[in-house]
């Protein structure tokens, strides 16, 4: 008897605050102790409208690393794994081209240059 089960479970995330992950709502939290943070720094300095565009723009990525998922990797791994293949372990990758055939038959053409030489003389 086989049992069918549909591949969307895999995906399933078990939602812990506000229908967010456990994931998404620390980010989602930290995002908006940025924005706070960044409102009562730059309410002296800056207007009242420029500080609230601050603050949107200084708690979005925050708040996009929670929901952020590349090739099955949250956030950061995605930044960990691009720091790695960059800066840790970099590779400098060189084309170098090889022709299979004359290689194979390298043998035989310089026999047939060496007969037609001899043949010249």
């Amino acid at each position: 008897m086989e049992v069918k089960i549909n591949r969307e479970i895999r995906n399933f995330t078990e939602s812990m605050f506000f229908g967010l992950s456990l994931r998404q709502f620390i980010f989602s939290v930290l995002a908006c102790g940025v924005a706070v943070g960044i409102y009562f720094l730059g309410k002296p300095y800056l207007g009242m409208e420029t500080t609230s565009w601050v603050c949107v723009v200084g708690a979005f990525p925050f708040a996009a690393l929670g929901f952020f998922k590349y090739n099955g990797m949250t956030a950061e791994k995605a930044i960990w794994a691009w720091i790695k293949s960059e800066f840790l372990m970099p590779k400098k990758l060189v084309f170098k081209s090889t022709n299979t055939y004359y290689e194979l038959m390298k043998s035989n053409i310089e026999q047939k240059i060496k007969e037609a030489k001899k043949q010249n003389d």
